[in-house]
């Protein structure tokens, strides 16, 4: 582990929380000394932790109950919990087990036994973080409005404004034009357009150029620019149509 791993020790004897410390320090871990479980709490609040050492025979807060107040906050949930306690019997061990902390060592311990069991979860939990799925990427919002140049669109409103005039399209020439700006300065595919335009899936280039083609014409029209001049939406011939920042009007 690297010297940014932070590990929590809580134990009321002094002498044992310094041992532990020391041995752990040894190994280039960073550790973060309580005496009591109030105090724990407080750390846990304030900066996040790697792995928690806990004694169990504690005043006021027991182990058993730290632990518990621990795992009922969803941010510190998965954080690898440990009892590190001179309660040896067998019923102790099981009843430990049962509540679900991570490993139960008793007390004395050898070093090279705390290294291994601590290393051993430490491995663990990183495993387990790095196997989980991210989060899925939110979803774009198709209700924002858009600037591109001087052209602004307002998807909710399903208003066009050209160089501040505003523009009357149709629904399909908007969806034409809002889906270029939404992916301004890349080239279209013409198959790709057509289905955003007429829900038509189809792989026939030539078909959808012929279909988009008055659609296309029409909204460069009512943007202002004259016969045969694209302004602002390019023909890439072969490929489809990409949208530049338009400047002005024709």
């Amino acid at each position: 582990m690297t010297p940014e791993t932070h590990i929590l020790i809580v134990d009321d004897q002094q002498d044992h929380l310094k041992a532990v410390q020391l041995i752990l320090e040894g190994m280039d871990y960073r550790v973060i000394p309580c005496t009591h479980a109030t105090e724990a709490l407080e750390v846990l609040r304030g900066q996040p932790v790697d792995l928690i050492l806990a004694d169990i025979a504690m005043p006021h807060i027991n182990g058993y109950q730290f632990f518990e107040e621990v795992r009922r906050h969803p941010e510190w949930a998965t954080v690898p919990f440990i009892f590190l306690t001179a309660r040896a019997l067998d019923s102790d061990i099981r009843y430990g087990k049962a509540m679900g902390v991570d490993d139960y060592l008793t007390k004395p311990i050898q070093p090279e036994d705390l290294l291994a069991t601590v290393e051993g979860k430490l491995r663990r939990h990183q495993e387990l973080q790095q196997s989980m799925p991210t989060a899925p990427a939110p979803a774009p919002d198709t209700t924002a409005p858009l600037t591109v140049g001087v052209l602004e669109i307002d998807p909710a409103g399903h208003q066009i404004r050209f160089a501040g005039q505003p523009v009357k399209l149709s629904v399909r020439e908007f969806s034409l034009l809002e889906y270029l700006a939404r992916h301004v300065g890349q080239v279209v595919d013409t198959c790709e357009l057509l289905e955003v335009t007429h829900s038509v899936t189809t792989e026939d280039a030539q078909e959808a150029r012929e279909l988009l083609r008055p659609f296309v014409r029409s909204v460069r029209r009512k943007l202002g620019y004259g016969v045969g001049e694209p302004g602002c939406i390019e023909t890439v011939r072969g490929l489809g149509y990409r949208l530049g920042e338009p400047t002005t009007t024709a």
